[in-house]
């Protein structure tokens, strides 16, 4: 079996690239860093490193790595013959990976089993957006003709990759805790071998309940720890102010996931208190600028604070924590993060309503709107 995985980063080898090695896929690794695709291609091995409760050290093997860039011919001829395809490239970055799909698709053998798609992405139906940039690479004709050649499945992801020590190279430091859940119906009946995987039928409780509690409660830490002048995400939770505001912020998402999806209250509870346990991992060399870093793409309408506050202020639910949250993040002032300093023009230049409609996408008349717009003035005084 063979899996091409887009993304040779700390997840896409911590991660993605050790789940697939374990389930017995020899794994070819595509991305445009030149120097981290040299040192792949001239490595016979690496190693995760878990740390915390149960930790252990995983060697992986039997990987090969190319050039998306330099050699984009071999790696369509290598998805053309696979079995599997994944990425874990930022969810922005998925239509620059949709061409190459898109011709190995018309290289693949008429006869060959579908290729199995999943993005591994931190964002909401990502194998859908990705599966749109094929189509629309292909042409409405083409794309009607080849079609039948992927199936994409949509996923929810799950397990903190730190910030790698500069020495590191290719091993990666993860955390023991995983989560790699696919929706199933795509597949019909037919789900990759995939042991570590879970398939399921519905997979909008689990994407919402993992980019609202996890990436909610992560990023609500790294703004929350940057305003109060600490460095690292474990640091950060120590302190009372930021650990009371953060549990408060995933009691609100908690009581939206409850009422929409029916969750039980109490598996969510524990769920909740167990995401702030792991975020605390002093064997996790997270910080607060790495967790914080694309404020905009995080502050966005369907991300993790706006998308569950919007939701809540509609319901009549409290917001108040998740405003504080916004508050924090508009205070994100890193210079060498690009988002940063485009969020720091708009505060500068556009007026609170400006912002709130642009940034946020909530328009005059929403419930939340006006909060948010009162943050948002207050972070421009």
């Amino acid at each position: 079996m063979k899996a091409v995985h887009f993304g040779a980063g700390n997840i896409g080898r911590g991660f993605v690239g050790l789940i697939l090695h374990d389930a017995g896929y020899e794994v070819v690794f595509a991305d445009v860093a030149a120097p981290l695709i040299d040192a792949l291609a001239a490595a016979d091995s690496y190693t995760v490193h878990e740390v915390g409760e149960g930790g252990r050290d995983r060697v992986v093997d039997t990987f090969r790595a190319l050039n998306s860039a330099t050699d984009a011919d071999s790696v369509c001829d290598e998805i053309a013959t696979a079995d599997v395809l994944t990425t874990a490239v930022g969810p922005t970055v998925l239509r620059f990976v949709a061409p190459h799909v898109a011709e190995a698709l018309r290289r693949r053998p008429a006869e060959l089993a579908p290729l199995q798609v999943m993005a591994c992405e931190n964002a909401i139906n990502a194998s859908d957006i990705l599966r749109d940039e094929v189509a629309a690479s292909l042409g409405q004709d083409e794309w009607a003709k080849l079609h039948s050649r992927a199936v994409f499945a949509n996923t929810a992801v799950d397990r903190i990759v730190p910030g790698q020590a500069a020495d590191a190279g290719l091993d990666v430091t993860v955390e023991t805790f995983f989560e790699w859940v696919v929706e199933s119906g795509p597949f019909g009946g037919d789900v990759p071998a995939i042991p570590d995987a879970t398939f399921v039928e519905d997979l909008a409780p689990y994407i919402e309940r993992k980019l609202f509690t996890v990436n909610t409660g992560h990023a609500t830490v790294a703004y929350l720890g940057f305003v109060q002048g600490h460095t690292k995400i474990s640091d950060a939770l120590r302190d009372e102010t930021v650990a009371r505001i953060a549990t408060r912020v995933l009691q609100e998402t908690s009581t939206l996931l409850v009422a929409k999806h029916g969750l039980d209250p109490e598996v969510q509870r524990a769920y909740r208190e167990k995401i702030l346990r792991r975020f605390a991992n002093p064997a996790l060399p997270d910080t607060v600028q790495r967790v914080g870093r694309q404020p905009l793409r995080k502050l966005s309408r369907h991300e993790r604070f706006i998308g569950p506050a919007a939701e809540l202020a509609q319901l009549g639910l409290p917001t108040s924590a998740l405003v504080e949250a916004v508050d924090a993040a508009l205070r994100f002032d890193v210079p060498d993060d690009e988002q940063s300093v485009e969020l720091r023009e708009l505060l500068q230049t556009q007026t609170p309503e400006a912002v709130v409609e642009g940034a946020m996408g909530i328009s005059v008349g929403h419930p939340l709107f006006s909060s948010l717009r009162e943050i948002v003035a207050g972070a421009q005084s």
